[in-house]
């Protein structure tokens, strides 16, 4: 089932802002086509596509307005159908970005629910008995239409949420999920995800994957809501995969989902690594991955050692991680992302060290988040390649600092951030151990201190990875064998005094029964 994913390597691509290719300064199908041979070859065999639907753009297009057209500055049906084809005649597979917890206002089953009169929709969302009384622990619109109730919110105002019922019901106006209008709710969304997979689809990323069914605290009503999700897609499309996001892999799992996403909120630490105040792969030594392997090697066993969790490298979400990072200290961190289990997530422009871009006004509901969503930034020429439209007609402003970073700078320089990232796909793509289904053992990551290790494995191929990011030598002692390098970087670090080792290939060595890792290094050492 979904067998491509075990080897599989995403390149998140925001469509708005990845490539325009008629002048009106937002990115397009056309342009996505126009650059998939730079995805392949940069090593990535997948694509997930932010929400590309109809809607008025409140929130980027997570406020769906029609599930079945795509947007108009997209494209057409058409254009995301060549879109699919295109990418399978090169052995790549797309997601789609599947919004089923909550529509825009402005979507019709939206406006049909508020009618007095009741009707096929009256039940499609979550609404009180009065205008008066407000959802539990949930945000609501009231006063909007001539219907006495206040609709719930799951996020933005503008963001109403479907009604997938109740586990626990403690108000007369909740519903269970075996109910007529959740119900409804859930097989329409079933007609949606039909729909696209039969268009060509290889599967979708499923937002906040997790809040489907309400008062649902140990997640049971929302399992059993997508275990029938996996039924469908075992009877009817077998090679189609449902990513998550969920963050929680031993719920998403037994859900059905092949594959759980890493959040960047909550109890996971994963921006321990990448942003906070004393990043782990900062050159400066002051970071921790502790609680980060913790929390990953509970979530490891409650999911039977599946492993089956994917560590994005930044996302629509998120800050960019050359916020906080240098493209060297990038490289080891990209080191470490391409060596864990689950499928990888490369974030369009990650690759090449795309900045976050400071001070931008809010669009489409960005807020803090606009300065990750800025356009890709290919060559030297008007808008570094992405439009030929007005600089002021751009989506959102590019980077204008005269070191931005480009694809074409970085593709003619064999020292980059490019050019590493493939060498690291490279080893991967070649030993099963370190691709998705591989399992993982931590040798060494202990609280507030260098380096972080572990041991991926396969049948009977085992490879100890050896990350030591700061800018100082660090040790551990281990009983396992020196092993054969088959990859390894040391980075040019300010913090590290120059030296004709730096930026070359020194890789972590065994002195007796204690493994010693160069300072700003990772080494993958096959045992």
């Amino acid at each position: 089932m979904a067998k491509w994913l075990d080897n599989a390597i995403f390149y998140e691509i925001y469509p708005q802002s990845f490539q325009d290719t008629n002048a009106d300064g937002i990115g397009d199908f056309q342009g996505i086509i126009r650059r998939l041979d730079y995805i392949r070859e940069l090593g990535c065999n997948a694509l997930w596509i932010n929400p590309c639907f109809q809607s008025p753009f409140g929130d980027a297009g997570y406020d769906v307005a029609d599930y079945y057209t795509v947007a108009p500055r997209y494209g057409t049906n058409e254009d995301l159908k060549q879109l699919f084809a295109e990418a399978h005649s090169r052995g790549m597979h797309v997601l789609l970005d599947l919004v089923p917890g909550h529509t825009s206002v402005e979507h019709r089953w939206f406006q049909e629910s508020m009618k007095a009169e009741r009707n096929e929709y009256t039940d499609r969302y979550i609404w009180t008995d009065n205008v008066w009384e407000s959802p539990e622990n949930m945000g609501c619109l009231r006063g909007i239409s001539p219907r006495d109730g206040a609709v719930a919110l799951n996020f933005f105002s503008m963001q109403p949420a479907l009604n997938y019922g109740f586990y626990k019901i403690t108000k007369p106006w909740q519903q269970s999920p075996e109910d007529e209008g959740p119900q409804a709710t859930f097989h329409a969304m079933m007609d949606v995800i039909r729909f696209w997979l039969s268009m060509g689809c290889d599967g979708f990323r499923v937002d906040m994957a997790g809040s489907l069914v309400k008062n649902d605290e140990e997640s049971k009503g929302t399992i059993a809501l997508w275990k029938k999700v996996r039924a469908f897609l075992d009877r009817e499309f077998p090679e189609a995969a449902f990513v998550s996001e969920w963050g929680e892999p031993d719920k998403s799992l037994q859900g059905g989902f092949h594959m759980d996403f890493l959040l960047h909120f909550g109890s996971s630490h994963y921006n321990d690594l990448f942003r906070c105040g004393h990043p782990f792969f900062s050159s400066e030594g002051k970071g921790d991955a502790h609680a980060f392997a913790e929390k990953y090697k509970e979530n490891y066993e409650k999911s039977e050692h599946k492993g089956l969790i994917c560590i994005p490298s930044g996302n629509h979400d998120m800050d960019r991680m050359a916020r906080l990072l240098s493209q060297e200290e990038m490289k080891i961190a990209f080191g470490f992302l391409l060596s864990m289990p689950g499928a990888p997530f490369i974030y369009y422009g990650d690759e090449i060290g795309m900045r976050y871009v400071e001070g931008l006004t809010s669009v489409e509901g960005g807020y803090g988040r606009t300065g990750s969503r800025s356009p890709m930034q290919w060559d030297s020429t008007a808008n570094n390649g992405f439009s030929s439209a007005a600089r002021e007609k751009l989506y959102i402003r590019q980077d204008d600092a005269a070191d931005r970073p480009t694809v074409e700078a970085q593709m003619a320089d064999k020292n980059s951030l490019y050019h590493e990232i493939r060498k690291q796909i490279a080893v991967r793509q070649s030993h099963p151990a370190l691709q998705s289904k591989g399992e993982i053992e931590f040798i060494y990551a202990e609280e507030n201190t260098y380096p972080l290790a572990y041991v991926r494995s396969a049948d009977t191929e085992r490879i100890l990875v050896i990350i030591n990011p700061s800018a100082k030598e660090s040790r551990f002692d281990s009983d396992l064998p020196a092993g054969k390098v088959i990859y390894s970087y040391q980075a040019v670090s300010p913090a590290v005094e120059a030296s004709s080792s730096a930026g070359t290939s020194a890789a972590a060595k065994k002195e007796g029964g204690t493994f010693v890792a160069p300072p700003c290094s990772v080494s993958y050492l096959l045992l």
